[in-house]
């Protein structure tokens, strides 16, 4: 069995051996290829610079976009704070309205209370003079036959 692995084994390390020394042969560089090869280094640093041309035409739109949006942002900026400064306004200017209007509504109501009270008391006052008023005739009735027969017609008595 050995034996016959070791048969397997022998023609692939000489396949690798024969394979191996092909791939290491030495390759002739000719004055041709070096020539060749400075053509295309030339050809490489060019492109380089032509490369570096372009990318600094290209940063310096990009620099030229970028203070458009600079000065686009300050304008909106601007009129941020213009409208932040109307906000402002119109919250203090509702803000006085209400007061005021709930100050004259406070002023309408304590006028009316001060504006009644005294009819109220008059009203109270004039109440106790009708009563006394009535009290008088309904004694005088009770004396006199003719002011007992009005105090009856009008419901007094």
């Amino acid at each position: 069995m050995k034996h016959q692995r070791v048969k397997n084994i022998i023609p692939i390390i000489l396949l690798f051996v024969t394979t191996v020394s092909f791939a290491q042969q030495e390759v002739p560089f000719t004055l041709e290829d070096r020539d060749r090869l400075m053509r295309v280094e030339e050809r490489l640093t060019s492109l380089e610079k032509q490369m570096n041309v372009r990318f600094e035409s290209v940063n310096e739109k990009f620099e030229s976009v970028n203070e458009k949006f600079e000065s686009v942002n300050e304008k909106f900026e601007a009129q941020q704070r213009q409208i932040d400064d109307l906000k402002t306004m119109f919250t203090w200017g509702f803000s006085i309205l209400i007061t005021l209007m709930l100050f004259i509504l406070g002023f309408i109501i304590w006028d009316r209370r001060t504006a009644v009270y005294p009819i109220k008391e008059n009203l109270r006052y004039q109440t106790v003079e009708v009563e006394k008023i009535k009290a008088a005739l309904k004694e005088m009735g009770e004396s006199d036959q003719r002011i007992a027969e009005i105090l009856k017609r009008v419901a007094i008595f």
